[in-house]
């Protein structure tokens, strides 16, 4: 009971115990319905549904009652009538006898029915936000979110972590996407930025002593917009000393676990021991570095089988370093001329010069390559797949990222085609040993996958020096059903390694002291040997509410194109504000 001055109970708890019982009740008007002389009014809040009955001929405020208004009601419980009773509804046995009622605020005519679960255009949506969330939908998401990140406090406050609340304005540190920029009034020229993750502040937590930190941490990055992707967002960040990567893996997936199982429990776990499975077999296996393992359909990589075609595409892969690899598709026979024209469409957009199929029909197989492999190629291609009458097998050709990537995509089209992904059904594990670096072809140059302070696998520090573009990252990242729900890493706390991963980087010492000169400066006093992980919490309440984006699950969002809808941000700022901020605009014609 929340009984306050307006209420003496909630919406949602009164029945046939309250009989005769006078109740004061407050929402909003989500029905009217006018029946043989009463009128009929379902008052909302966010706890549920009463029905309230009003004699218009005693009450003369009935004539006011209008859709979405606010209104106290006072007045007795009473069961309802043999064939009136709602089973559906938490209160359906009963109805509150209007003896007095107050309209406290009148609603104009809402933009979208409220009541209603009909498609509303998402501009509409985000424009009346404050209406959009009063739909049970909504109500449900947000209350669910306040939900899972009360149980991630609550799990890691009984494990020992403390929570610290880590700066909004800091020292910009470009690494990745775009910062923020936020210029100082007081020091003309100068600029904080909104961090794009609590990364190097949580690192400096371990060097003064806290062993075990999370926190719940808004992060900012000014990058283009996708369905799981906002300008700001919610981060669950967590660090800990003294660990390896096995540890923190460790802590992380019985969290995962608890909170699937608490929040999700009509879902079917694949599994409760998270299976590990490094970057380059996920890649191998599944053309993708977060794989969905709800399903089979594994890519084979058959160069070997026919380096010694008349097809020179497969005969010249090797020696140019190029890779023949294919995917059978179970039932794939059936897939129309159109549907392998989009399949060759996929792997050019990817990067592939094109796709070749093979499909097994009654009367024999049908491929465009045919006449350029020798029967005992076929067969042992046949044999590879497994492949059987009413099947297809999609090969493609290329370097090793363009040809994994192209059968990734088409291996997740198939999924869905075959229904094969299944929606009761999570599937979590982590992948681990990325590669430390990625060539940017543009800088000619090595960047870092991670982030510049992710450790080596200890069996790849002398790789450095000899092939740093082989060494393998102590980074692990959690994934569900193909979406990457949370990353992280063991952390470099040995300078010279440092300093060697600087070099590769071509970050020279000058420009690391400029950009990370106070996160050095700390690790010159005893830094621990830590590591950790930020999950991405908006995408994971998304997934385990069958929601098709994170606008979905965010009091607040932003637009696909990064704007505020409701509040109309970001918006033009007094020429006042402009000068004391000591910035000049220059708009691009």
């Amino acid at each position: 009971m929340h009984k306050t001055t307006f209420r003496t109970h909630t919406c949602d708890e009164l029945n046939t115990k309250n009989s005769d019982e006078k109740v004061t009740l407050s929402g909003w008007i989500m029905r009217r319905r006018d029946h043989g002389g009463l009128i009929f009014v379902d008052l909302r809040d966010r706890y549920g549904l009463t029905q309230i009955a009003i004699d218009p001929t005693k009450i003369a405020e009935a004539n006011d009652i209008k859709i979405e208004s606010v209104m106290q009601v006072k007045g007795v419980v009473r069961s309802r009538p043999e064939g009136m009773i709602n089973a559906k509804l938490k209160t359906g046995e009963i109805e509150v006898v209007a003896e007095e009622i107050k309209i406290l605020s009148t609603s104009k005519t809402p933009p979208f029915e409220i009541d209603s679960d009909k498609e509303v255009n998402e501009e509409m949506r985000l424009e009346y936000r404050y209406l959009d969330l009063r739909r049970t939908r909504m109500q449900r998401n947000i209350i669910v979110r306040h939900k899972v990140i009360k149980a991630v406090r609550d799990y890691f406050d009984k494990n020992d972590f403390v929570e610290v609340e880590t700066p909004m304005l800091i020292k910009g540190t470009p690494e990745g996407s775009r910062e923020y920029l936020v210029p100082s009034r007081l020091y003309p020229g100068k600029f904080f930025v909104l961090p794009q993750s609590p990364q190097q502040l949580k690192q400096l937590l371990m060097v003064s002593g806290f062993d075990r930190y999370f926190q719940i941490a808004r992060c900012f990055r000014d990058e283009d917009q996708r369905g799981d992707r906002q300008p700001e967002f919610t981060q669950v960040d967590v660090e800990m000393s003294f660990v390896e990567a096995e540890d923190v893996m460790s802590v992380n997936e019985k969290l995962l676990i608890e909170l699937l199982k608490e929040f999700a429990p009509d879902k079917k776990l694949m599994n409760v021991k998270l299976p590990r499975m490094t970057w380059k077999e996920a890649m191998d296996k599944y053309g993708a570095d977060k794989p969905d393992i709800r399903f089979s359909l594994e890519i084979h990589d058959i160069t070997d089988l026919v380096s010694g075609s008349g097809f020179k595409v497969f005969s010249e892969a090797k020696s140019v370093g190029n890779f023949v690899r294919g995917l059978l598709i179970p039932g794939g026979a059936t897939f129309s001329r159109r549907e392998l024209d989009e399949f060759e469409a996929s792997a050019k957009s990817y990067g592939a010069h094109g796709l070749i199929y093979m499909v097994y029909e009654k009367g024999g197989i049908k491929s465009p390559i045919l006449k350029y492999l020798k029967p005992e190629e076929v067969d042992a291609i046949t044999k590879e797949f497994g492949a059987k009458e009413g099947d297809t097998v999609l090969i493609c050709s290329a370097g090793f990222k363009v040809v994994c990537e192209t059968l990734g995509h088409i291996r997740l089209v198939c999924g869905d085609k075959l229904n094969l992904r299944d929606k009761n059904v999570f599937a979590p594990l982590w992948v681990i040993e990325f590669p430390m670096f990625e060539w940017k072809p543009e800088e000619n140059k090595l960047d870092a996958s991670h982030h510049p302070f992710t450790a080596p696998m200890n069996e790849d520090v002398d790789l450095l020096d000899k092939e740093p573009e082989k060494a393998r990252a102590k980074a692990y990242d959690l994934v569900l059903n193909g979406v990457e729900i949370g990353g992280g890493s063991v952390r470099i706390h040995d300078p010279k390694v440092q300093s060697r991963i600087f070099e590769i980087l071509k970050i020279t010492p000058e420009d690391a002291k400029l950009r990370f000169g106070h996160l050095l400066r700390a690790f010159e006093y005893g830094p621990p040997p830590h590591g950790g992980i930020a999950w991405g919490i908006d995408r994971f309440i998304m997934m385990i509410l069958d929601e098709p984006n994170i606008r979905e699950v965010i009091a607040f969002p932003k637009d696909q194109k990064a704007k505020d809808l409701m509040m109309g941000a970001p918006s033009e700022v007094p020429e006042k504000q402009i000068k004391e901020a000591n910035i000049s605009i220059n708009l691009k014609s």
